[in-house]
């Protein structure tokens, strides 16, 4: 009786994983977007913030290399 329970149970495991294999495949084309839109939004503020960054880290510097 007790092999009995541990195969209901081991396939029933089983029937969970699959469930999660196969809803897992159709969102690669979801992740892909969510990169390349994370990619577009870094480009876009370090344009936008790149030459303020720029003149900080030079002012930093002069102080630095003024003692």
């Amino acid at each position: 009786m007790n092999t009995m329970w541990m195969r209901r149970a081991i396939e029933r495991v089983r029937a969970a994983g699959r469930g999660l294999v196969d809803d897992d495949r159709g969102d690669v084309p979801g992740w892909v977007l969510i990169t390349l839109m994370t990619a577009g939004l870094v480009v876009l503020i370090w344009a936008l913030a790149g030459p303020a960054l720029a003149g900080l880290f030079e002012q930093a510097i002069e102080r630095v290399s003024g003692f």
